[in-house]
């Protein structure tokens, strides 16, 4: 069993590195530390769980700008079939992905009921 100040130094230690990184302007490794610390936070509000796969897929993104597109795709697929079936057509609902004129853009849907 966790302690939520366990739960919450988890995630706040990982935004942390995530700053760093970004000061040190290291993109990917800044996005991979915040999908990190969402995760970590899911454990206190589930809706972070959309955080931990928009931050994941995020970081695919900058990794390869190139390969962005199919790279993205792909994680985001895996997502999906990853998730329980009943609570699939949210994450697809909320987790969105698209094509814009500087490339792959990934976002989440927000709404009254999140």
């Amino acid at each position: 069993i966790f302690k939520m100040a366990e739960i919450r130094s988890a995630s706040l230690a990982a935004h942390a590195a995530a700053r760093q990184a970004n000061d040190d302007g290291n993109q990917v490794a800044c996005l991979a530390a915040r999908a990190a610390g969402q995760t970590v936070a899911t454990a206190h509000v589930a809706q972070h769980a959309f955080g931990g796969a928009l931050y994941a897929l995020k970081a695919i993104a900058a990794a390869d700008p190139v390969r962005a597109k199919t790279e993205v795709a792909k994680e985001h697929d895996w997502q999906a079939q990853q998730i329980a079936t009943g609570l699939r057509p949210e994450f697809l609902k909320r987790v969105i992905v698209q094509e814009r004129k500087r490339g792959t853009f990934v976002t989440i849907q927000k709404d009254e009921d999140f």
